[in-house]
């Protein structure tokens, strides 16, 4: 069994027919979802879904995209959703310079409140990260000093001197279908070496499909051909694969075994 750890059940594409995107993805192997939310409107949303299927789960937070709508966003209002039985994470967050659609201190805020809000309640954070290494990595080296916190780089695609820090910090690193891109060649390479025990698998659905769905809305289905590629590159079985990163989910996201 296969758990996406890491989609968007809410957005268009796939909630127009999100029961049968659901049904697609079980008859796949998938036997679990976390839901993300982006924006706090959307808390309701991802959080009555999980109510409604029992193998779906959710989490709160704020994408870096949108910090400046909700710059004033205390821990107070994280912390309240965050309590709710479904809720197993805090996300996804973090800081993503590529598009700057978000002031970078005002992401950088936001970004080490849902830190503390980590730290407070022990639910992993689920960190975003784009053409932002140096300062998630600081964030990061800063924050744990202060006291751990459980965390996931989802949707990894950035360096291997990056993807050395974060493992050292004890995080743990999910891979989207971008691995399977012709040339996402150095993304394979750190695949590859990933420790077994900090691999996660995840699809970002409806975005980022990987081979052999490339150019279709994707679902969370499709994890299980990302998780076949990356079973391929580390020399293993996709039933081994599917094991292993399950179980990791389970120990990562213990809430969701409540």
């Amino acid at each position: 069994m296969l758990i996406d750890s890491h989609c968007h059940l809410e957005y268009k594409g796939l909630v127009e027919d999100q029961a049968r995107v659901l049904d697609r993805a079980r008859q796949a192997g998938v036997g679990g979802f976390l839901s993300i939310s982006t924006r706090q409107r959307e808390w309701g949303q991802v959080i009555a879904t999980a109510e409604r299927e029992a193998d779906v789960w959710a989490s709160v937070g704020i994408h870096p995209h949108e910090a400046d709508g909700h710059a004033d966003l205390g821990e107070a209002a994280l912390l309240e959703a965050a309590a709710h039985p479904r809720v197993i994470a805090i996300g996804e967050t973090g800081l993503d310079y590529y598009y700057d659609h978000s002031d970078r201190e005002t992401q950088q805020a936001l970004f080490r409140r849902h830190i503390a809000v980590s730290r407070t309640t022990g639910l992993p954070i689920i960190i975003h990260t784009r053409d932002a290494e140096d300062d998630t990595a600081a964030i990061l080296r800063d924050e744990m000093e202060q006291g751990a916190f459980p965390a996931l780089i989802h949707c990894f695609t950035a360096s291997a001197d990056f993807a050395r820090t974060v493992l050292d910090l004890g995080l743990s690193i999910s891979l989207s279908g971008i691995v399977t891109f012709k040339n996402a060649r150095d993304l394979q390479a750190i695949a590859a070496d990933i420790p077994q025990e900090r691999l996660l698998v995840e699809t970002d659905a409806p975005f980022l499909a990987p081979i052999p769905h490339r150019g279709q809305v994707c679902e969370p289905a499709f994890v299980a051909d990302t998780a076949r590629f990356i079973a391929a590159l580390r020399g293993t079985s996709p039933e081994a694969l599917a094991e292993t990163t399950t179980a990791n989910f389970r120990r990562l996201f213990a809430k969701a075994a409540l």
